[in-house]
């Protein structure tokens, strides 16, 4: 099981190492890029020249064992033409002493010829990997002069990019300039005058909406009590010209009746 404290130390890590990373001057990350490239092909140029020198050097074995080899066989066969002759000239002992060393030579000769055939199938394999070797560093080489010519282009695009970001700087800047709440601008100003001045006049408005009423309410209370005091003179004189009649009704009445 993962241990849980390692995977947020590497997280937190990483983050940081992206927060630097987007901090970091583009310049600075080409330059840095650029190094690393060049390394990479002299690391990979001295790992080629370290497989070519190999099989050099096997080759300088292989021809120090041809030589020995050949050393050895001419020293086998002096040997065996002196036993050889010893033989034809009855020295027996003599021949035998000989032969005795050629069969040493020959030995040597045995080990020699050995040691040559496993050099050469190791030259053969080395020269095979000399050859990729040599491959690989040639496209390193042309991998970095491909990256080195870029490296003009890519530091052009970082001081344009440098230029955009201080012009976009300065602009935020600008507009910057009339955004301190904590002083008050001129329309903010305005603005709280011209609200106050309109909140008196709906003030007023209502002021004088309630007057109007009020005089209006008082004027036909006074039309209606005029109206109410003339409807009452009006039924008082009905009244009077109603006990007139009665009254001169029955005087007439009195009177038809005193002829009588």
């Amino acid at each position: 099981m993962a241990n849980p404290f390692s995977k947020g130390w590497k997280y937190l890590m990483a983050s940081a190492d992206q927060k630097i990373d987007n901090n970091a001057d583009p310049k600075v990350q080409i330059q840095q890029a650029a190094e690393a490239a060049k390394k990479q092909h002299r690391d990979i140029t001295q790992q080629a020249a370290s497989i070519i020198g190999n099989k050099k050097q096997l080759e300088l074995q292989m021809d120090r064992l041809l030589k020995s080899q050949a050393e050895y066989q001419q020293k086998a066969r002096t040997a065996l033409q002196v036993a050889d002759q010893a033989q034809a000239e009855g020295d027996s002992e003599r021949a035998s002493q000989y032969m005795n060393t050629a069969e040493v030579i020959a030995s040597q000769l045995v080990a020699v010829e050995s040691e040559l055939e496993n050099t050469k199938q190791m030259h053969a394999q080395a020269s095979q990997a000399a050859e990729q070797a040599q491959e690989q560093q040639r496209q390193s080489e042309a991998r970095l002069t491909q990256q080195l010519g870029e490296v003009d282009e890519l530091m052009n695009q970082a001081d344009q990019a440098d230029m955009q970001q201080k012009t976009t700087q300065a602009m935020d800047t600008i507009n910057q300039f009339g955004g301190d709440d904590s002083v008050p601008t001129l329309d903010g100003v305005r603005d709280k005058i011209e609200r106050r001045y309109a909140d008196a006049l709906g003030a007023q408005e209502l002021t004088q909406s309630t007057v109007q009423e009020r005089m209006v309410e008082i004027s036909s209370a006074g039309s209606d009590v005029a109206a109410t005091s003339k409807l009452d003179e009006i039924r008082a004189s009905m009244k009077a010209d109603s006990d007139k009649a009665i009254t001169e009704k029955a005087t007439t009445s009195e009177d038809v009746l005193d002829e009588k």
